[in-house]
């Protein structure tokens, strides 16, 4: 079910924090691109699968507008533009079960796709070129990224699998990191939960370019083949369409990182789950951003950097953190003060957690740790990164 996330109890601080090299909870306007090569002779139908994919998203909340576009050089080019009131309402459509269906139709008719997403900072011309940035929903100012993408994919195994599924993915030798003279791999962190495996890359420069590179490498695409048996949901490499549904709903995009901007030698990295209850997935990856900012700014506090992800009621934490074996439990994962743990665990599932509503609601931090970590498949560097 597609909902509207519900907004915390307090915004984000709208001044941009340098530490802060992206999120997607400033409240700004949100530009969509879709870049789209329609096959030859397949225009009306592009068309008409657009037009019935127009009139149902103007109906989801927070959508604006959008514009259809041809080109003037390639009449099989074309360019498809959107404007949402904010990203957090955007990306709990593009990443529902309904947007899969309602973009089925293009699939046939369309040789390739690229989606790009911008935070809108500045605007020139018309009736609100003069008005407050605030007013105008525009992001503060731009910010500081470290060059690096991050991004992660999730799925789950058969239970009583897990063990099996481990160690295939513990096993592969490493892909090439280079993957032309602008993009590299520079890590992949592995973890697993019960059945739910996540895995988060961090790449320099083109993502898409890096995936396709990673998924035609022989040791990662026999690592696939070995645990299709193991999967829920069922996969064929071979069938475009096949292969394309199941990574379409295995995305789990990156929604907040930020980093303090200290290295450390004892520095540790743990993976943290927090499953939560139907439609507050948003409303949950916002709290511990919003969390992780104020960690990050503590210079004696132990959160080196951090990365939030988030799709529909799955988020995912990626802390680096220094003294790891001897850091608060309750920092570690996000918790802040009383009040806001006490937020935050009202939100969490407990049945998808493995814990009962009475742990959630003592919020003890040395329990909820032990029920959140996720376990270590993996962790692997680029030599150079």
């Amino acid at each position: 079910m597609t909902t509207t996330p519900e907004r915390v109890s307090g915004p984000l601080t709208r001044q941009v924090s340098q530490r802060v090299s992206q999120s997607v909870f400033d409240g700004s306007r949100l530009r969509v691109v879709l870049l789209v090569d329609v096959h030859d002779g397949a225009q009306q139908q592009f068309l008409e699968a657009y037009e019935q994919l127009c009139n149902q998203v103007a109906s989801v909340p927070g959508h604006v507008s959008d514009q259809l576009c041809q080109s003037i050089e390639n009449p099989s080019q074309w360019l498809i533009t959107s404007e949402w009131e904010s990203a957090p309402p955007f990306l709990t459509w593009v990443n529902s079960e309904e947007h899969v269906q309602m973009v089925e139709p293009l699939h046939s008719c369309v040789r390739d796709t690229r989606s790009l997403r911008f935070h809108i900072v500045r605007e020139t011309g018309g009736p609100a070129a003069g008005a407050d940035p605030a007013e105008r929903r525009l992001q503060a100012s731009p910010r500081i990224g470290d060059g690096v993408i991050r991004h992660a994919l999730t799925f789950t195994v058969k239970p009583g699998h897990e063990k099996a599924v481990a160690e295939i993915l513990a096993g592969y030798a490493s892909p090439e990191s280079r993957v032309d003279a602008t993009t590299r791999l520079c890590r992949t962190s592995l973890f697993m939960h019960g059945n739910r495996v996540v895995r988060a890359i961090e790449v320099r420069g083109d993502l898409l370019a890096a995936l396709r590179h990673v998924a035609r490498q022989p040791e990662v695409r026999a690592v696939e083949e070995a645990i299709n048996p193991h999967l829920e949901q069922d996969r064929d490499l071979d069938d475009p369409e096949s292969a394309r549904a199941f990574f379409t709903r295995a995305a789990l995009p990156a929604v907040h990182h930020v980093d303090a901007g200290r290295e450390a030698a004892d520095a540790e990295r743990h993976a943290l789950y927090y499953p939560a209850r139907e439609g507050c997935g948003m409303r949950l990856a916002e709290l511990l951003a919003r969390q992780d900012e104020a960690a990050a700014g503590d210079p004696k506090g132990p959160v080196l950097r951090s990365t939030i992800f988030q799709r529909d009621d799955i988020v995912m934490r990626l802390v680096d953190v220094r003294d790891g074996r001897g850091a608060d439990p309750g920092t570690v994962l996000g918790l802040g003060d009383r009040d806001h743990a006490q937020e935050l665990t009202a939100l969490l599932d407990a049945e998808v957690l493995g814990a009962d509503a009475a742990a959630l609601r003592d919020g003890d931090p040395d329990r909820l740790f032990t029920l959140a970590r996720m376990d270590l498949v993996t962790d692997r560097r680029a030599p150079e990164a």
